[in-house]
């Protein structure tokens, strides 16, 4: 078997071993990183390749397994005036979180835990049980209290244990982090554990493929705790190391006005998080996150892009949610951030792509503010 990479802690270089089940650098309890820098294989030789992430290999850390369930290579479509959509609500389990779930099941099914656990507002704990049922592995899901029933009945239904936590989605996450550390405990997170970003990363490797070689000028991502943004910037080094892009697109991320911390730091011209940010109601609520532990790393990633930060009101968002659908695409409130940021122009004429990351059949139609999940 393909021997699997060592995991650090970005913040003060401690190692991990790769077989460890430990979730977290052991000396600051941070998230880690994997030590692996990959070369992508040029366009010409995907043709023919599954249709499916595993089709670019040379950029993962882990073997095609056997539960994979076709996740990724989703449609690219047209929205306006230079600005595109990517249907990751088309994936398995209706969220772009299939492209990191899958890398996390896959890990865990080879690693052998006694139990799996996770935390999530919903589509990231959907995504965990769907793929533990698929690799046979017994999965208990946190989630806080106030997350859409829908999402609920969901994760339930692919056999995982639903265990709601009465308060925000910081308070599920700790009652993960203190399950987790049960010993013979696999934790899927998809903050921690650096495989998850390891698989959001081919949402670009799929972009650059679909537009011949090239990505647009600009990347517009949303973010709560930032694993599809911190999958793309890895994916956009990984290219340009290669000589495979010319030029880098600039990164933009976007967050609920209602929830902004990473935000208020980018406006604070600040390296990491400025204070507090209190949980708040927002139709947003899968971004929702008040203190990202990789949220350093997030700033630095938009920055080294050359990118920024958009916020979005309540009211943009229902607005933004009732455009796309007008235009045949339901996404769920969530999902539609990025679009909500950018339809009115605000990248002027220089070409984008948003991910309708969700669809609307887990949540409705906003009409009202939610509890932040």
């Amino acid at each position: 078997m393909t021997a699997l990479p060592d995991r650090y802690c970005p913040t003060d270089g401690t190692r991990v071993p790769a077989g460890s089940l430990a979730w977290s650098c052991p000396v600051c309890r941070g998230p880690l990183d994997l030590d692996f820098s990959p070369t992508p294989a040029p366009l010409k030789s995907l043709s023919g390749r599954v249709n499916s992430l595993w089709r670019y290999a040379e950029c993962l850390p882990l073997p095609a397994p056997s539960i994979s369930l076709h996740e990724g290579r989703t449609p690219l479509v047209e929205l306006a005036g230079g600005i595109s959509a990517k249907l990751d609500f088309l994936m398995p389990t209706l969220s772009f979180k299939d492209r990191g779930a899958v890398m996390l099941a896959a890990l865990a099914q080879r690693l052998g835990p006694d139990r799996v656990v996770a935390d999530s507002s919903g589509n990231a704990g959907t995504s965990v049980a769907a793929y533990c049922a698929r690799a046979g592995l017994p999965c208990t899901v946190y989630v806080p209290a106030g997350t859409s029933s829908k999402k609920l009945e969901q994760i339930g239904a692919h056999g995982a244990r639903l265990e709601v936590v009465e308060g925000d989605r910081e308070s599920a996450a700790a009652a993960a982090r203190a399950a987790a550390d049960q010993p013979g405990t696999f934790y899927a997170s998809h903050v921690h554990n650096p495989y998850f970003l390891q698989g959001t990363k081919t949402y670009v490797h799929e972009l650059w493929e679909d537009l011949g070689g090239r990505l647009p000028d600009a990347l517009v991502v949303p973010v709560g705790n930032g694993t599809l943004l911190l999958g793309a910037a890895l994916a956009v080094r990984e290219l340009h190391a290669a000589g495979l892009i010319a030029k880098a697109p600039a990164l933009y991320a976007v967050q609920s006005a209602a929830v902004a911390p990473l935000a208020a730091a980018w406006r604070a011209d600040a390296a990491d998080l400025t204070g507090e940010t209190p949980a708040a109601p927002t139709l947003a609520e899968g971004i929702a996150i008040t203190r990202p532990p990789r949220a350093r790393q997030i700033l630095r990633a938009v920055r080294g892009l050359g990118g920024g930060f958009f916020t979005v009101t309540e009211n943009q968002i229902r607005s933004a949610q009732l455009d796309l659908a007008a235009r045949g695409l339901y996404v769920e409130s969530t999902g539609v951030a990025c679009w909500a940021a950018v339809r009115e122009g605000a990248l002027g004429e220089r070409t984008a792509v948003v991910p309708l990351c969700g669809a609307g059949a887990k949540t409705g139609l906003a009409s009202g503010g939610r509890e932040a999940g």
